[in-house]
Order: structure tokens, then sequence, then C-alpha cells
């Protein structure tokens, strides 16, 4: 049960992909029509299904308010460190939403607990994606379409199993790094993958 949807413009924004090996790390920024019912079925990302997640995302792009996404590429991880490249992803969801609606939030809600340096007013919420449906929707869309770009690594780079493990470090995902080396979207900066590249 989400906490009640707070008045005006306030903008949920949530990340997909700060774990793994390899691949961008992506956000979302969602501002849900609260003159609309809500929609059904929204929940944290990682209590759905793909399936769920898939359908639940086109029906937020149909019915949200606004909505974007940004990204931090893996190149841009190592340069700045995943945390440094998170906060830069959500600044470039908000901004993205700002400029394609025209729209400027009373308040930008973060889920986790550090902040990006933003235009609006904002406020980091731990477990938002489990307390307010508008960080729910940004994880969704973040997840969903991080998984459809590491789908799509997978058929650049076959090798290392993309479209199973979305990067993460399992052990297939191991040991094809060790059999093959790391491709150009491993993060370098990540222990397992500097262990690889310096042998």
């Amino acid at each position: 049960m989400f906490l009640p949807q707070p008045e005006g413009l306030v903008c949920g924004v949530d990340e997909a992909g700060r774990g793994p090996l390899a691949g961008p790390v992506v956000a979302a920024a969602v501002v849900l029509d609260a003159s609309r019912p809500p929609i059904v079925g929204i929940d944290d990302s990682k209590k759905l299904s793909a399936q769920q997640r898939t359908l639940l995302a086109e029906e937020i792009r149909r019915r949200a308010l606004a909505w974007a996404v940004g990204q931090a590429s893996a190149a841009e991880i190592d340069q700045v460190n995943i945390l440094q490249a998170t906060l830069l992803a959500m600044q470039r969801a908000v901004s993205a939403l700002a400029d394609q609606y025209r729209l400027h939030p009373v308040r930008v809600l973060i889920d986790g607990n550090r902040c990006p340096v933003l235009a609006y007013p904002v406020e980091a919420v731990i477990g938002g994606d489990r307390k307010l449906a508008c960080i729910a929707a940004a994880s969704i869309l973040a997840k969903t379409v991080r998984d459809r770009q590491m789908c799509e690594l997978h058929a650049a780079f076959p090798i290392y199993g993309f479209a199973r493990h979305k990067g993460y470090p399992t052990a297939q995902h191991l040991a094809a790094l060790r059999a093959h080396g790391p491709s150009p979207e491993h993060r370098r900066s990540f222990a397992p993958v500097a262990r690889l590249s310096a042998r």
C-alpha cells in the first residue's frame, strides 16, 4: 500500500543498474497524473516479473503526466564512480522531463539516501519504491529500459550472456569474463573486471 500521492507536480525518480559489471546505469523520472485513477499493479520493480514490468511500463508511458529517462555509460561510471554516475543519470532524467514537457516539478523525490543537485526542491526517500507510486513507476521504467539495452548489448557481445543476467556478476558472467576478458561495455573500475583487465 502506497502513501498518498503528494499534492502538486511531484516527480519520482529511481535508478536501475548500480550493481552490474557492465552496461549503463539508467534513471527514470515520472510525474503521475493525480486527476486519473491509479495505475493498477505498480510496485517496486524488483517485486514484479519481467512481463509485468513490460506491461506496466507501457501503461506508465501512456498515462503518466510526464516521464523521461537518463543514463550514464560504463565509461562515465569508470570516470566518476558509480554513485556520481547514478546521480548524473538522475539529473539527466529530470532535465529531460522538464525539457520535453515544459514542466517544472514542485518537488523531486529520490529513492535512496542521496540526492542529485537539481534546479528543484529534492528529497531522498529510503525505500521510496515501496512507499510512493511515482517512485515505483520510475523504478519500472528504469528497469525495463536498462534490460532492453542489455539485450541489445547481448546481440553485439553474445559470448557474455547479457540477455540472461543483464550484466550482474553471475557465475556464468564471471566465467565468460575469465575466458574472454572484458568487452568495451564492461566497467573496468569494478573489482572483478579490474582484476581480469590487469591480467
